[in-house]
């Protein structure tokens, strides 16, 4: 028994840091333009932006799982629109 909590809380020490801190990062290559974009909560609201009033999508995709045409036109509009907000 004293084993088991023992490795319980060696287990919440090592994942606590990552819980507090640990922000997802996620960067998507254009190639298209050669370039990275980090997903951000600025790139997250142009992207919702553009599937429900540039597509008229009536529900949320996560950009992951879009199809690879439908990612390329996204970054096609965003570097038309470099200034949305």
């Amino acid at each position: 028994m004293r084993r088991f909590f023992g490795s319980l809380a060696l287990a919440a020490i090592l994942w606590a840091p990552t819980a507090i801190f640990g922000e997802e990062h996620h960067r998507y290559y254009d190639r298209e333009r050669h370039d990275w974009h980090e997903w951000n909560e600025v790139e997250n609201r142009a992207y919702r932006h553009w599937l429900m009033e540039e597509r008229r999508e009536r529900q949320y995709r996560e950009y992951a799982r879009l199809r690879a045409e439908r990612q390329r036109e996204y970054w096609r509009w965003r570097h038309e629109h470099p200034d949305w907000r």
